[in-house]
């Protein structure tokens, strides 16, 4: 169903693909938005048990495309090292490909959102702040990885 890479000597495995997705910042999620344009936002998110988490609005262009096509994919790019030439970079990418699904369970929602703010956060205090001031607006997508695949790239 999904693709082999095409240059598998720099597909990276299960296990450093996972830290990627674990130790990254920021990704890309893509979605099949109005009148089948590709829409692309850039997103927090915490990976956790091969599921991606993100907040959202209640309503609004990825929740819409969420709701009519729930395919989607994610990319997270992690930046290793600069070339001795100070132009190009050697980094890791991770694409995850899944469905995206809107989490309607209180205990799930509140979990994903506790982990997201334990990852930006400075501290569990101002976590469970938040929580209290802002999860109850809060939407919680969650992408369920079918398949994951990373590359090691040495760009020039």
């Amino acid at each position: 169903m999904f693709r082999k890479m095409r240059r598998f000597k720099q597909q990276l495995t299960d296990d450093a693909c996972a830290e990627v997705l674990k130790n990254g910042q920021r990704g890309i999620l893509a979605v099949l938005g109005d009148e089948g344009y590709p829409y692309t936002v850039p997103l927090d998110y915490v990976y956790t048990d091969g599921k991606l988490y993100f907040h959202s609005a209640a309503e609004g262009h990825k929740v819409d495309a969420v709701r009519a096509e729930p395919k989607a994919s994610f990319c997270v790019l992690a930046q290793r090292e600069q070339d001795a030439d100070g132009w190009s970079y050697y980094f890791d990418s991770v694409v995850v490909f899944g469905k995206v699904q809107i989490i309607e369970d209180e205990e799930e929602r509140l979990h994903a959102l506790r982990l997201l703010g334990l990852k930006y956060f400075p501290d569990a205090q101002m976590v469970e702040d938040d929580l209290r001031k802002n999860a109850a607006r809060a939407l919680v997508l969650c992408l369920h990885a079918a398949h994951i695949s990373g590359k090691h790239v040495h760009e020039r």
